[in-house]
């Protein structure tokens, strides 16, 4: 006995939960947020995991692309498909549960957009939106003193998106 006390002790089965998870993302993630999502189950040991990881982007299931972040293939959507019914049931619902808070993360991370422009005379121009999925539901754009300004204003904006636009109508409609 390996001491291991989880469900998954295979490869194949590591395999079949990193597509798994992966199929569930709404966009390509690193290597230490595929691993925290991964290690759901007791039987997994890190260096399989790793191992797994690189096998499956070897075989083309997974893709590492430049930022060193890690997407489905048409081939591991396929193969996710059909293999994932093989997962042990408890396995299958500690994975969904935490691919769906990872996933309710990333889309609204995708929804908010921040940027700044550097004017010749050091301001930034700062702009910030936000989405519903659709289309801008609030674009703005501010003059900030300085980049360090500017970086505040950015992450102030990702942090509270949603509170400042309900500020803003509120300040609106109160008008």
């Amino acid at each position: 006995m390996d001491g291991n006390f989880g469900f998954i002790h295979e490869k194949l089965d590591i395999k079949i939960l990193i597509l798994f998870i992966m199929r569930r993302l709404p966009e390509p993630v690193t290597l230490d947020v595929l691993t925290e999502l991964a290690m759901c189950d007791d039987g997994i040991s890190y260096f399989d995991f790793a191992e797994c990881v690189a096998e499956l982007v070897t075989s083309e299931h997974l893709l590492l692309d430049e930022e060193n972040k890690y997407s489905l293939t048409k081939k591991g959507e396929f193969s996710a498909e059909n293999t994932e019914v093989n997962l042990p049931y408890s396995v299958r619902v500690k994975a969904e549960k935490s691919t769906s808070t990872m996933r309710t993360a990333m889309n609204r991370n995708a929804m908010i957009k921040t940027s700044h422009t550097d004017n010749p005379d050091g301001s930034c121009m700062v702009q910030l939106s936000m989405s519903d999925g659709v289309g801008d539901i609030v674009s703005i754009e501010i003059l900030a003193a300085n980049e360090k300004f500017a970086l505040g204003l950015e992450k102030g904006f990702r942090n509270s998106a949603e509170n400042i636009y309900n500020a803003i109508i509120g300040l609106i409609l109160e008008s």
